[in-house]
């Protein structure tokens, strides 16, 4: 107990220390919100009368889209915990860490609670950007709350995954590539900006069951955000229970990333 305790209060340190990091470069902080608002105003009014889906207005088009941003969004984010990680590799922080009488989980554990942090304030611009071009939630208060608790579970996932690849990047800018370039076919292959009934093939058949998916159609789902008309149903069994299907996605890749991040952290702090 004494030990779960230590390593709880070893993390909140940690934390700490990577958001006042944040503090001190705010262009973190920038980045991690500029990008997702001109995504919003180009899928919105440049991209959404043409892929908005026959008959509907593009004021619908841009409530499905919210949901799909938000996801998007949190996933990027975790490229600053691959970057993070990868910085304090090269610099030698992980070496201080090392030095300490402190859990070595409470390290991992502090860079993937700060990046939730950064997450739900990005989530707040994001909402507020939203609300201003005119998305709205439809469904009831707790609906929206478990919705925002869908992304943010999601968030903590893709922050594991980070954490893993950070640990295994050579150098700060090779981190920069291996912490997007996964995300690419993680996010676009999805529901995200369309329906995934309209991909063809196997590229349907990946959106159908990728996680993101799942993680967009169950807060479009809480959200009361409904597919614009003229959009086919989504169909099949991750399409059905998309709520229970994005929470077990979440849970899987924690379970298989955390052990695996943490693995990954005692080798090279062992070095």
């Amino acid at each position: 107990m004494n030990t779960f305790v230590k390593g709880l209060s070893d993390s909140q340190v940690v934390t700490w220390r990577n958001l006042m990091n944040v503090r001190r470069n705010p262009e973190w902080l920038l980045g991690a919100t500029a990008f997702p608002i001109m995504f919003v105003l180009m899928f919105a009014y440049v991209f959404g009368g043409a892929i908005g889906g026959p008959g509907s207005d593009s004021s619908e088009y841009r409530e499905f889209l919210i949901a799909g941003i938000f996801a998007q969004t949190v996933a990027f984010n975790s490229s600053y915990t691959v970057i993070g990680f990868a910085s304090d590799l090269q610099k030698g922080i992980i070496d201080r860490f090392r030095s300490l009488p402190m859990s070595r989980f409470a390290v991992i554990v502090g860079r993937t609670t700060a990046d939730q942090v950064l997450s739900l304030v990005v989530l707040v611009v994001m909402s507020v950007c939203g609300l201003l071009i005119g998305w709205r939630i439809r469904g009831s208060f707790v609906d929206a709350v478990l919705g925002y608790l869908v992304i943010l579970m999601f968030a903590f996932a893709m922050s594991w995954i980070g954490a893993y690849i950070g640990l295994l990047a050579k150098s700060v800018e090779v981190a920069n590539s291996a912490g997007l370039i996964w995300m690419f076919p993680l996010t676009f292959v999805s529901s995200a900006f369309v329906p995934q009934e309209s991909l063809p093939g196997v590229l349907g058949t990946f959106a159908d069951w990728n996680p993101f998916t799942a993680a967009v159609n169950a807060t479009r789902d809480l959200f009361g955000n409904p597919a614009p008309s003229g959009y086919p149903e989504p169909s099949g069994w991750p399409a059905e229970n998309a709520a229970l299907y994005a929470v077990l996605s979440c849970v899987v890749i924690i379970a298989i990333f955390a052990p695996l991040a943490t693995a990954r952290y005692r080798k090279v702090a062992s070095k």
